[in-house]
């Protein structure tokens, strides 16, 4: 495998000494792609996945039959077992995301040894792990986006409304806050710059609880269910890391008798297009729009650069975009072209 990437890495050096203009397809035809995603069920990276495979091969050229997709299904273990299928297979690079970013340093030295880039993808490793490739030269990117802004966003949407969150005039914004893996730094990140955001605002702010969904719309609708339950009219904001568990949470309030926009604010982070629509309706307070587009492309892209023998960035990030009622007409158009 490694002589094989280091002959593809020799032959586009040579090309590019020669003058020869010779397209990215010509590099990219014969190259397999090894791709794991950390679960199939996950409603965004089902979007991400689509958009890479087809990015792919319908704009760099690669084949179909070389692109390797498998499913994780949120399964380290399996993952595991995944990336060192592809090395017995000799795949010239890896697009991963991770179950557990903190597997990365392992996941890395694996591919290393075999010669084989790494191209992270989503759920972005330790930062002490991407200074790592810089310092020692290694074949391993992360393409991205910075999980605070998405927080800094929500909180933000929020914090522009009309009562700044504050529903009932009481001087504190009382919120639940439905999240993904505790162990997920995204989680970590949204979950905490949301309400700093809020915080930066001016205003106060008061957690009554704070739950691991796990992406899942179905856990999502239950948390917010037993919340509501719980705390009655307290609530006046859902946070939700994702829209996966805003939909089902927004099923809970409506089941409660609540009005998001009325009593209630919702906000969710990826833009999934049923959420974009709740936006629209008014049934949603705002979203923020994770590109998995423009993400899928510069993955798609450092994938092949690193076939190419072009330097790479240790990380890519790509920013977030606000979702309201304002854009969510130009973000859904854009989402479902």
């Amino acid at each position: 495998m490694k002589r094989r990437l280091q002959a593809m890495i020799l032959t586009a050096a040579l090309i590019a000494s020669s003058g020869i203009n010779v397209a990215a397809e010509d590099l990219a035809k014969d190259a397999v792609v090894g791709i794991s995603i950390y679960q199939f069920e996950d409603d965004f990276m089902t979007l991400y996945r689509t958009e890479l495979v087809r990015y792919l091969t319908e704009e760099l050229g690669f084949s179909e039959k070389n692109i390797l997709v498998e499913d994780a299904g949120n399964n380290r273990s399996l993952q595991k077992e995944q990336i060192k299928s592809f090395i017995d297979q000799q795949v010239d690079v890896m697009i991963l995301n991770l179950v557990q970013p903190s597997g990365a340093p392992g996941v890395t030295d694996l591919c290393g040894e075999a010669g084989i880039p790494a191209v992270y993808i989503n759920r972005q490793p330790y930062e002490s792990e991407c200074r790592r490739w810089e310092t020692e030269e290694l074949m391993a990117s992360y393409v991205g986006a910075d999980a605070r802004q998405s927080g800094i966003y929500q909180g933000e949407e929020i914090a522009a409304t009309e009562n700044s969150g504050d529903m009932n005039g009481d001087g504190e914004v009382a919120y639940i806050m439905i999240q993904g893996d505790p162990r997920n730094i995204d989680t970590q990140y949204r979950s905490a710059y949301s309400v700093k955001a809020l915080e930066a605002a001016g205003l106060k702010t008061k957690e009554l609880l704070a739950e691991d969904g796990g992406w899942n719309r179905e856990q999502g609708k239950e948390i917010a269910a037993k919340a509501l339950k719980q705390y009655g009219d307290q609530i006046e904001v859902v946070f939700c890391n994702n829209d996966a568990m805003a939909l089902g949470a927004l099923e809970a309030i409506q089941d409660a008798g609540r009005t998001v926009g009325k009593d209630i604010l919702l906000s969710g982070i990826d833009a999934l297009p049923e959420a974009v629509e709740k936006v629209l309706e008014g049934h949603m307070t705002g979203t923020v729009f994770n590109d998995y587009i423009s993400q899928s492309h510069c993955a798609a892209q450092t994938a092949l650069n690193y076939l190419k023998g072009e330097g790479t960035e240790a990380v890519n990030l790509v920013d977030y975009i606000k979702v309201t009622a304002d854009n969510a007409e130009d973000i859904l158009k854009k989402i479902s072209r």
